[in-house]
């Protein structure tokens, strides 16, 4: 052994455990399996542990990407079989906020082989019965039709008009249930005040530009918009038609996809998508829009989503080639600005959706800055997920309120008096946590400071009095 090498033993190999060596051929090979290149490119530097919300929290490597690479990496050289116990929990622990591919110098697509892995286990795993039937009902029914999400809103609808919201939160009676149940309370908590009606109903298919058209631009309506921000997607129409554009909004289109994705059913995802792009198809569209960061992310991956169907491959790449987040047409057409003034000073919370998944980060603060009387102050760490995460809030309900409570008192030491965010399940989480905190900000989508500013044709805008009635439920 030469002298100054004792790193190598007396046989002269390595004492240093470099761990085994890639195989020839992954176990996993199907096209919709984790990307295995993908996952060798993953060199443990480490830089995703600044910013992984899980590994931050609880401080455990299994929490972190690179863990859950390894993780995938084993399942995929056959050392860890795909049914181990653990492993679906690990899979899920992660919030598929993607921060780590943002910051990852190899590219490493944590955040798509997370969510692959999740679609391999869902293919060969059976779930006790009542996780199915709830996963059927939800996944393969109530989503695929706009008119069943809009019916299963009425009764909390009912809930909060007849007063019963206002009795039961007064109670406390829901933070003193016990074990499981207490997800009751969280979801409760979540619930702001909903619209009168949904959206999809009171929009026309097609709302003229006002003056000079000068695109037609197709609107995805997601489902939580359409039920739960009406109010949100109604002055995105009336933005886009004071941009010059006429808005195409087929009354058919169906869910994105998103939570089909997040949950590993790529069956339903694909004949969602193959829907969806037939339903946009017949209009001869510029753009396609949404105010849904979480629609906006997975409509941008038809493309890729359906690069295997021979069929619809070309149709895909062409539909998601269009596909703009709102905050990301506006300043690339680029906005009219205002002639209303909103003073008010603003903070921004960056959704994963749009920051991440999209790389969409200058835009909307570009489109924000050029809302007159604006005072615009950065967030610390406005790129950190929020805890909401689809359902995450939900299923992780502990470690998303730690989130959460990180970002509320981020928010608070910018002095805003309104928060904005880009996605439903944003606006959700952050508005739950301002009602709970006591928090003096109000919780608006960006385009409502658009609306306000173009409603206001040069004189005081109500956007105060909007933003309080909307977080007074």
């Amino acid at each position: 052994m030469a002298m100054g090498e004792p790193w190598r033993d007396e046989g002269g190999q390595s004492r240093i455990p470099f761990g085994p060596g890639p195989v020839a051929r992954p176990l996993l090979t199907d096209p919709d399996a984790p990307d295995y290149d993908n996952i060798l490119a993953c060199i443990r530097c480490g830089l995703c542990l600044s910013v992984c919300p899980t590994y931050q929290t609880d401080h455990l490597e299994v929490q972190s990407p690179r863990g859950r690479v390894a993780l995938i990496r084993a399942v995929q050289e056959g050392r860890l079989p795909l049914e181990s116990p653990g492993l679906k929990e690990h899979m899920y622990h992660c919030l598929d906020c993607r921060a780590c591919q943002t910051i990852c110098p190899s590219g490493v697509k944590v955040g798509e082989l997370v969510v692959a892995t999740r679609a391999e286990i869902a293919r060969r795993e059976r779930p006790p019965l009542l996780e199915r039937l709830l996963k059927r009902v939800i996944l393969r029914w109530i989503l695929l039709r706009p008119e069943r999400v809009e019916q299963l809103v009425v009764p909390l609808r009912l809930y909060q008009r007849l007063g019963i919201q206002a009795l039961i939160r007064r109670s406390g009676i829901l933070d003193r249930l016990p074990g499981r149940l207490r997800t009751l309370a969280v979801m409760e908590g979540l619930l702001p005040r909903l619209p009168a009606r949904p959206l999809r109903g009171q929009l026309a298919e097609v709302t003229p530009a006002r003056g000079e058209r000068r695109y037609r631009v197709g609107f995805f309506l997601g489902c939580v918009m359409n039920v739960v921000y009406a109010e949100v997607s109604r002055a995105t129409v009336s933005v886009l038609t004071e941009n010059g554009c006429e808005v195409v909004t087929p009354q058919s289109q169906r869910c994105c996809g998103a939570p089909h994705a997040a949950e590993g059913d790529v069956e339903t995802l694909r004949a969602l998508a193959r829907y969806n792009i037939d339903l946009f198809a017949a209009w001869d569209l510029d753009y396609i829009v949404s105010d849904c960061a979480a629609c906006a992310a997975q409509t941008k991956e038809y493309g890729h989503l359906l690069r295997e169907d021979a069929a619809y491959r070309e149709r895909a790449e062409a539909f998601s080639r269009k596909v703009r987040d709102i905050t990301e047409l506006l300043a690339e057409i680029p906005l009219t600005p205002p002639a209303g003034g909103v003073p008010v000073r603003v903070t921004y919370h960056e959704a994963c959706h749009l920051c991440h998944a999209q790389g969409v980060r200058r835009q909307p603060r570009t489109v924000i800055r050029q809302v007159p009387g604006v005072e615009f102050v950065e967030m610390k760490e406005s790129d950190w997920c929020c805890g909401s995460a689809g359902i995450y809030n939900l299923t992780h309900a502990e470690r998303a309120t730690k989130l959460l409570d990180r970002k509320l008192a981020n928010i608070a030491a910018t002095g805003a008096e309104v928060v904005l965010a880009g996605n439903p399940g944003c606006l959700l989480q952050l508005e739950a946590g301002v009602r709970r905190t006591g928090l003096k900000a109000k919780v608006l989508h960006p385009v409502q400071l658009l609306a306000a500013a173009y409603r206001a044709k040069g004189g005081p805008s109500d956007i105060r009095d909007r933003a309080a009635e909307r977080s007074g439920g």
